[in-house]
């Protein structure tokens, strides 16, 4: 889950120190295994109040969602007509598109590559 924050360093800081959360810049990382055994992960990240990083959405929050196929998933939600916004971005740890829903909340897919996180 990905929210604004007055602070977010100093959010990161108090919710480490008193609920002894693990940290790092991005927030925490919550990992976990399904039922199958598989890794899994849940991040909690908070951004400035500032941040465009939402847009085109006014909320104040972004869901982010793993999926097994970005490619062929935006080219069923585009033939579906959801308004996929921007561009796909791929780095080390993995590639990145977004959508909007149709209350024009903002949603990140993001295809992890699993190799980053070993």
């Amino acid at each position: 889950m990905f929210f604004k924050s007055k602070n977010p360093k100093e959010l990161v800081a108090w919710y480490g120190k008193h609920l002894g959360l693990q940290t790092d810049p991005y927030g925490s990382t919550f990992w976990w295994k399904d039922t199958n055994g598989n890794d899994c992960s849940t991040q909690w990240s908070p951004f400035a109040e500032d941040t465009k990083y939402f847009q085109p959405s006014e909320k104040p929050f972004m869901q982010n969602f793993r999926v097994a196929n970005l490619d062929l998933l935006l080219e069923n939600l585009r033939a579906e007509g959801v308004t996929v916004v921007g561009t796909p971005e791929s780095y080390d740890y993995g590639k990145f598109a977004w959508i909007v829903d149709p209350e024009g909340n903002k949603i990140e897919l993001w295809q992890p590559n699993d190799r980053a996180f070993q």
